[in-house]
């Protein structure tokens, strides 16, 4: 009692913004974080642990990183080879960023989508990594109260990005198993006009391509159909590419980019696009994030903006050195895709061993998988109950789909590339004998909960989040999964 009248008077000392929840920590994608982080899985010293499958993060080719960097020793400023740079790095550098910088990401950007189009370094903004990204671009372009649509599901820390310090809201766009979560035009016509019934202001649309927790990506008449709609309301377009280079095959991947110059009239100062190297190149400690507008204010105000979250210039110099390498560009994107292929599939026909099947993707470090028929009733409250014997009794962080604003319970995301083989050989092997002993648990419920099965193929790729009351993991994405547009 007397703790919690010390923390309430101390509460009214700090701003709003200080001590609201939109942080999101308390939420189930953070609860496997902290059970993780209790009791971590290690071959060696604690083989009972549990298996951190909540983390998106691609560490299937780090040796081909390190073999560059060994090979280009001049390319670090703390090297006895690169230390002549070290005080031109140093010392202060504007928020434009280096110029051999942003031409070295735009140079990747364009390499990850194939050459099918060309990004400008000037248009090149940083920001500590795509959360930043987003609550740059939020700024940017909407007021307090204002909203985004985003559709569903949506990773959880869009709440985080987008909403916590900005005040924007967002609103959901419902996605159904049924055409596979598809984006519609007659759901985003449906949030749409919700939003305007509850006197919400309208000021943009988030897409994921390709999308989290999903592994999908759009199809070009699904893009374009979203194109005209925002062009039709006069709102601005957001598109998040940061798992552009996942797509195991690359030419079937279609960027705004692309999509912005076969659409007639397409009002370009509404397009943006959000990037990083966190998933692509695997380096989300690098906290590279890339606003790229089409839109000549917003870049201005982006720059200005970009202040309070530079990329530092060490971390400019090395990537500028590193991305500028066209050969060895060419490789990294080609073996990466490989291997996540490769994982993808030897996850997925693991899950279907045993009658596990997840949403056909070719994209991401993860897959949606689709665990409905374990629960009891076809109830969020399921969910979580099951989720719950996931973590402690599998011993694996995955993430139920309610915190991915999933409108249907039973989908779960499962993260594939931030461990090892024989890791993930252990996680298989882990869900496979839990299933061949717990046959009992698969109970079929209400008929309308299962019809669109048949639309769903055995697919192959990964698991995702969770939460705990104490503690909080260094690598937290730190999201907020639960929290509608409200007011």
């Amino acid at each position: 009692m007397e703790f919690s009248m010390i923390n309430n008077n101390t509460n009214t000392l700090l701003s709003k913004i200080a001590t609201n929840d939109g942080h999101g920590e308390n939420s189930p994608y953070f609860d496997g974080w902290k059970a993780y982080d209790a009791n971590p899985f290690d071959h060696q010293n604690n083989p009972e642990g549990v298996i951190q499958m909540g983390l998106a993060e691609n560490q299937l080719s780090f040796d081909l990183i390190q073999q560059w960097i060994e090979l280009n020793p001049s390319a670090s400023i703390c090297t006895p080879q690169g230390a002549a740079s070290f005080k031109v790095t140093a010392i202060f550098q504007d928020y434009h960023g280096l110029p051999e910088f942003r031409s070295a990401v735009a140079n990747f950007m364009n390499r990850v989508r194939a050459n099918r189009v060309r990004f400008d370094p000037d248009r090149i903004v940083m920001s500590g990594g795509a959360t930043g990204a987003h609550e740059t671009l939020a700024f940017c372009l909407a007021n307090p109260g204002e909203a985004f649509l985003v559709p569903t599901p949506y990773y959880p820390a869009f709440d985080r990005d987008l909403r916590w310090r900005t005040g924007v809201k967002l609103v959901s766009v419902v996605c159904e198993s049924s055409n596979n979560f598809k984006v519609t035009r007659e759901a985003l016509e449906t949030a749409y006009e919700e939003a305007k019934l509850a006197n919400i202001k309208v000021k943009g649309l988030l897409i994921t391509n390709p999308s989290n927790p999903l592994g999908t990506f759009l199809d070009r008449a699904t893009f374009k159909d979203i194109v005209n709609f925002i062009n039709d309301k006069s709102i601005h377009l957001v598109c998040d590419e940061i798992y552009a280079g996942t797509v195991t095959n690359g030419d079937e991947f279609v960027s705004i980019a692309e999509v912005i110059e076969e659409v007639p009239k397409c009002n370009l100062d509404l397009i943006h696009l959000v990037y990083s190297l966190s998933k692509d190149m695997g380096f989300p400690g690098f906290r590279v994030g890339i606003v790229y507008s089409y839109n000549d204010k917003v870049v201005s105000i982006a720059r200005k903006m970009s202040s309070f979250g530079l990329v530092s210039t060490q971390t400019q110099h090395l990537l500028a050195s590193m991305l500028s390498d066209d050969k060895f560009v060419e490789n990294f994107i080609s073996e990466s895709r490989i291997r996540l292929a490769r994982r993808h599939d030897m996850f997925t026909r693991g899950l279907g061993k045993v009658g596990i099947r997840s949403l056909e993707s070719n994209a991401g470090l993860f897959i949606w998988m689709d665990l409905r028929r374990f629960l009891k009733e076809p109830t969020f409250e399921s969910e979580m109950t099951f989720w719950r014997i996931i973590i402690n009794e599998i011993k694996l962080n995955v993430s139920p789909g309610q915190s991915f604003h999933c409108s249907e319970p039973g989908w779960f995301r499962v993260c594939f590339a931030n461990m090892d083989d024989e890791t993930t050989m252990t996680a298989l092997w882990r869900i496979q004998s839990f299933v061949r002993k717990n046959r009992n648990l698969e109970i079929k419920t209400k008929r309308q909960c299962w019809q669109n099965n048949q639309l769903l193929r055995l697919s192959s790729r990964r698991f995702d989040d969770i939460l705990t009351p104490h503690r909080m993991s260094p690598h937290s994405p730190l999201a907020s999964p639960l929290v509608r547009a409200q007011n």
